[in-house]
């Protein structure tokens, strides 16, 4: 996958794109991507072979300018994410299991390949 230059929106698009295939390269199967409600949106929500409820927040960035990509998932949208997830459950008739929080971190310069990172049980 290569990029030319985009916008911050096509950036993240890309990025997400690239967060899927990776994950469905690590094994996980792909339940919802950019799933929304009125309270906000979760990225991916997946699960493993075993069961578990996998919810990714996918973070992209051109460069280091505004920091590491997963330092902007706080307590707030972590907490948020959280929230989300049980709208989501409820939505999808999916009983309460146990659910893994990650962060899977695109860094993305305009020359070069993606560097992702997936940072298991992140919050």
């Amino acid at each position: 996958m290569t990029r030319d230059r985009c916008s911050t929106r096509e950036l993240g698009k890309l990025g997400e794109d690239l967060a899927a295939l990776f994950l469905e390269g690590q094994g996980l199967v792909l339940l919802s991507r950019n799933w929304r409600c009125p309270e906000g949106e979760l990225d991916i929500v997946a699960t493993n072979r075993r069961g578990l409820l996998v919810v990714c927040e996918v973070k992209t960035r051109s460069g280091p300018d505004f920091g590491k990509p997963a330092e902007a998932v706080d307590y707030l949208k972590a907490t948020r994410i959280r929230r989300l997830t049980h709208r989501w459950r409820a939505a999808h008739k999916v009983p309460y299991c146990y659910t893994r929080f990650d962060i899977v971190s695109v860094m993305w310069p305009g020359h070069g390949p993606a560097r992702v990172e997936h940072l298991r049980g992140a919050f």
